[in-house]
């Protein structure tokens, strides 16, 4: 199966080499595909010149900081028109460990959605202070007894996604952009009937750079909550399957994909 990890970016040129590199060393079958929202600091150059170097790297260029959410979307979009049958979400901090990925891949031949969970036996976070590890805890609790899921890590962002899932969701109907995006991509594929699973993973911290993390992007995911608890449709928007290579005419406009050095 053709897989491609999508790694989001934005200011992430201390950790993104090193990442990119092993990330590829994990399978040689395994694409990247880089969505950077214009970094400062030159992200998006360096990712264009491991495109060139390694040949299996893609580089979507976003013209200023659009968001967590809309960066996986677009990721999501370009995979599915190009033939990608697994699909991976990857922080680009270097929390999201690359020896865990095969873990992940094996545990995709299975199911449709393979979560890598801080909160299953095996799972763990490392480097965190105490506040930090209480607000996820009680954050994941939080979505999971309103939103009856089945999931123990509800903000994980270490994803993977079999094809059909992402083709059969509406995509252009998500509501959240930020870190909440991970719990609603939890709830669509559960209340269309997917089959999701955890695997543990271990997240340390960063080592370099700065975390995203703030009290509004907090609040933003509680409040998400409570609308997709109470606002939002209790089975996920689906659409049809014909749609699954489709490219949103207004996502494509603000996008420029760069594929440089293509080895297939």
């Amino acid at each position: 199966m053709r897989s491609i990890v999508i790694i989001p970016t934005y200011n992430e040129r201390e950790n993104l080499p090193s990442l990119v590199r092993a990330v590829l060393a994990v399978d040689p079958s395994l694409d990247v595909l880089v969505v950077d929202d214009g970094s400062p600091d030159g992200t998006g150059e360096l990712a264009e010149d491991l495109a060139r170097e390694t040949g299996r790297v893609r580089v979507i260029h976003r013209p200023g900081k659009q968001g967590l959410g809309t960066a996986y979307l677009t990721g999501f979009r370009y995979a599915l028109a190009h033939g990608y049958d697994v699909v991976v979400e990857m922080d680009g901090d270097g929390s999201h460990r690359p020896q865990d990925l095969p873990r992940l891949l094996r545990a995709a031949a299975t199911a449709d959605v393979v979560v890598g969970s801080r909160a299953v036996p095996g799972g763990r976070v490392e480097g965190w202070p105490l506040l930090r590890r209480l607000v996820s805890r009680w954050g994941s609790l939080y979505a999971r007894l309103l939103l009856g899921l089945p999931v123990r890590d509800c903000t994980s962002g270490f994803k993977c996604f079999r094809r059909a899932v992402l083709a059969s969701l509406d995509l252009d109907r998500v509501l959240s952009n930020g870190f909440g995006f991970q719990v609603e991509m939890n709830v669509l594929c559960h209340r269309a009937g997917f089959r999701i699973v955890e695997v543990p993973i271990v997240f340390p911290d960063r080592v370099a750079g700065r975390s995203k993390m703030s009290g509004r992007i907090v609040l933003e995911a509680l409040l998400l909550v409570l609308r997709l608890r109470w606002g939002a449709p209790r089975r996920s928007p689906v659409a049809g399957r014909s749609s699954a290579g489709r490219v949103s005419r207004s996502a494509s406009a603000r996008s420029v994909v760069v594929e440089v050095g293509r080895k297939r």
